[in-house]
């Protein structure tokens, strides 16, 4: 007999505070409580934050003082859900890790608020967020069974790009298949984060667990993002979830766009202030052909619409130019230890669709494309694109198609040829789970 289930990906912002974000979650999973979803899926890094835009301050041999403020702030907006560094796994899932003396629980009590919102409304809730452990972030992602609480948690292994810089990475044993049944319908799902699905054998170790249920926060809304998503279903004969954030520029959490301190401020052991509006890093955003920001840093730091040095040699920007058209113009920057930041200046090619922080704010840094795929790679749902408040797309799945497209197609089984290819990931079991 059929076995549907109702399931929604939900193109969710982050707002300005981790408790904020949490309340639009609340309200998010009671909604779709009330439209009788069993199962809603919210954006990478939801809580706590993607970075989009942020250079926190680094380039190669060189870190500025402004750009570790930043990530204080972002530290701060992570979340902290008790687990260890290195990750309990089961004894974290099973709560049987200690508990200070004057404590009623680990961490700062978003895992206990993410379990009463599943079990108040019934919806298993999975959420991309940012965890903090010890003095390192992980972006990671809970399933929250309305039940049993959180049933599992895993990091991702590989962070892309800048995101290296900021976010540890976490152990393969977190890729274990989770199991569960709702209405009556088995699932086991697993989930892979952003560009962890351009990696074939990360892959390859949820289709060996029999996943049918493939779960995908992101952070990418390039127009590539779609087949891909579409290549994971019709490949692993899953039904397969998306979601990412829709984000205009004025929109981005209030610390990515607060304030950032001068080199005299730490110099002289000041206090730096991080509400005044007036005071703030200005940077020219440009957009390649291919649709990709570039957050190209302005000499000197904006007051009331002037360049302001103080004198400082820490804040004199030097733009080096050549006579020589084909040379790339750049920026030299000198941080508070005498190191030096070369950075692009923005070329005169682009200059003309470049927007300034702070003048227009209307732009999207993130444009969505949530989108949701049966196993045969078909389009159930989305892309959505530019919907930024209430995108909530929401299919009824029926989950006998995972085994219906099986007959001529099971990547991990008969497929395999197990016989000649093997695949062996570190701590992690991939048989499908009992």
């Amino acid at each position: 007999m059929p076995q549907f289930l109702k399931l929604s990906v939900a193109q969710s912002r982050t707002l300005s505070t981790t408790s904020e974000t949490l309340e639009a979650l609340a309200s998010t999973t009671l909604n779709a409580a009330q439209q009788g979803i069993h199962l809603v899926l919210f954006p990478e890094a939801y809580l706590g934050g993607y970075p989009r835009t942020c250079t926190f301050g680094a380039a190669v041999g060189a870190r500025d003082p402004a750009g570790r403020e930043q990530f204080l702030q972002y530290f701060h907006s992570a979340v902290d859900l008790g687990d260890t560094p290195v990750g309990a796994g089961d004894e974290w899932v099973e709560r049987r890790l200690p508990v200070a003396k004057d404590k009623e629980h680990r961490g700062d009590g978003t895992r206990e608020e993410l379990e009463r919102i599943a079990r108040d409304t019934g919806v298993f809730v999975v959420t991309g967020l940012v965890e903090r452990a010890g003095g390192s972030l992980y972006c990671g992602v809970v399933y929250v069974c309305p039940k049993l609480g959180i049933i599992g948690k895993r990091r991702k292994v590989m962070p892309t790009g800048s995101e290296r810089l900021i976010w540890a990475q976490g152990s393969p044993s977190t890729l274990k298949a989770v199991t569960t049944t709702i209405a009556g319908v088995r699932l086991t799902l697993a989930s892979a984060i952003c560009w962890e699905n351009y990696m074939p054998l990360l892959r390859y170790s949820l289709y060996s667990q029999n996943v049918n249920l493939y779960l995908a926060p992101t952070a990418d809304a390039r127009d590539t993002w779609l087949p891909l998503m579409r290549t994971i279903a019709c490949e692993g004969r899953a039904v397969v979830l998306s979601a990412n954030q829709c984000v205009r520029r004025r929109n981005l959490p209030k610390w990515i766009q607060g304030d950032q301190p001068t080199d005299n401020e730490y110099k002289n052991g000041s206090k730096p202030q991080h509400t005044n509006p007036s005071r703030r890093r200005s940077s020219t955003i440009t957009k390649t052909e291919d649709n990709h920001e570039i957050n190209w840093p302005s000499s000197g730091i904006q007051s009331d619409g002037e360049s302001q040095t103080n004198g400082s040699p820490a804040l004199k920007d030097l733009q080096l130019e050549s006579p020589h058209k084909p040379r790339r113009r750049s920026l030299i920057t000198r941080t508070a230890d005498n190191h030096e930041l070369v950075l692009p200046a923005a070329p005169a090619s682009i200059a003309e669709n470049s927007v300034i922080d702070g003048e227009d704010g209307d732009d999207f840094v993130s444009q969505g494309g949530s989108c949701i795929i049966d196993p045969m790679g078909t389009v159930l749902a989305g892309p959505l694109w530019k919907v930024e408040e209430g995108g909530l797309l929401t299919v009824e799945v029926d989950f006998e198609d995972c085994e219906r497209s099986r007959l001529d197609l099971d990547v991990a089984g008969s497929y395999s040829r197990n016989d000649a290819f093997r695949l062996e990931v570190t701590g992690l079991d991939i048989n499908p789970p009992p």
